[in-house]
């Protein structure tokens, strides 16, 4: 196995994080086991290691019932064929993917939008699966446009995905510092909750809303007008951090060709 899987074990739900090896931005599907199926949590960007995800899912022995695409972006809903479950998210989520239209994968095979669009409307609320209440809420403004923060109260445990990064360089092509401050602001006041799921990354507990606030105001000192240098100052000022190839992404939205 290509990525690195963790399991948190909560008595009637057990979470396995899959996150992918560094090259493909360490970015994280979570498996979220219930007493008698599987909810599935983002898709992967590599379908070979979307197919990793559904080999292992496999695995544990009870049916895939469902995938939960949070947000429109690449690296979380290229695989999502490779599950062949119903595809669930948040309306303004499906429309944003489906505006896209076809795209690759990075070995180079096509991916049509057809095959990937969502065709469950999540709408915010709580929903009992499998006996165990999700509570689905929408956030606006952050990592991207629309993201969908999914809650298990009963285990305390906090599905942020994108919305946090754990010990990973974050993406800033949204160009919304100031509105992800105030989302991490918002997650670190929930104090029921205290495993916290990591888009990109290995699961945390609460203090990784410290962490995060600390590399997002150090991104709004150091990110001026010059992609290059901005990468630069960010390395040097976390250089344990995984996934570098996010800042270059993030840089292709904001400054162009010049800032990879």
């Amino acid at each position: 196995m290509h990525g690195t899987v963790t399991v948190v074990d909560k008595g009637a739900v057990r979470v396995h994080s899959y996150m992918a090896p560094d090259d493909s931005l360490n970015v994280t599907t979570q498996l979220i086991e219930t007493p008698a199926r599987i909810v599935a949590v983002d898709a992967q960007y590599a379908l070979g290691h979307a197919d990793e995800v559904v080999a292992y899912a496999q695995g544990l022995g009870k049916p895939l019932d469902r995938l939960i695409v949070t947000h429109a972006h690449p690296d979380h809903f290229h695989g999502a064929a490779r599950f062949g479950v119903p595809v669930h998210a948040l309306a303004a989520v499906r429309d944003q993917i489906a505006a896209q239209g076809d795209a690759q994968d990075p070995t180079g095979t096509v991916i049509p939008v057809g095959d990937v669009t969502p065709t469950v409307e999540i709408t915010p609320g709580t929903e009992v699966i499998d006996g165990v209440p999700f509570v689905f809420e929408a956030v606006s403004g952050g990592e991207a446009a629309d993201e969908l923060l999914i809650k298990l109260p009963e285990q305390g445990v906090l599905v942020a995905q994108d919305l946090v990064y754990h010990d990973t360089h974050l993406f800033l092509g949204n160009n919304d510092i100031a509105g992800w401050q105030k989302a991490v602001e918002q997650l670190a006041a929930e104090e029921a909750y205290d495993t916290i799921l990591a888009g990109h990354g290995l699961p945390a507990g609460p203090e990784v809303y410290a962490a995060l606030g600390r590399y997002l105001a150090d991104a709004r000192e150091l990110l001026g007008d010059d992609g290059e240098a901005y990468k630069k100052a960010i390395l040097e000022r976390y250089p344990s951090y995984g996934g570098p190839f996010l800042i270059d992404i993030g840089n292709q939205y904001l400054f162009g060709a010049q800032g990879i």
